[in-house]
């Protein structure tokens, strides 16, 4: 029963850190598509991503990355800041990508 209980734990921690990271950022300078396209196509140099979405209106940048990586800071900053932009704030989130679109397409309306 014991390790019964184990393996369902290991399971359940395995699953829960098997998920993608989402990184939220603020960025300023953003004022076209154009400008959008140039930080998505920055951001998809780097292996780790999966998916970037772009808010012009929310100055917001949002990063899916594949489960179980990471893309430190400096790497983010140096991607924007390469494509022109000022990287203001970056955090981690549990959201998803698609919690990000409707909120964005919300906003846009």
């Amino acid at each position: 029963m014991k390790r019964l209980l184990c393996l369902t734990a290991v399971l359940i921690l395995a699953n829960f850190t098997a998920k993608a990271t989402t990184i939220e950022m603020k960025v300023y300078g953003m004022v076209c598509g154009f400008c959008a396209q140039g930080i998505e196509a920055s951001l998809r140099k780097n292996p780790a991503v999966v998916d970037v979405v772009v808010s012009l209106e929310s100055k917001l940048v949002i990063v899916e990355t594949r489960a179980m990586e990471d893309i430190d800071d400096a790497q983010l900053r140096k991607a924007i800041a390469d494509a022109g932009y000022d990287l203001k704030t970056v955090a981690r989130t549990r959201r998803t990508m698609a919690d990000y679109r409707a909120e964005i397409d919300r906003t846009a309306k």
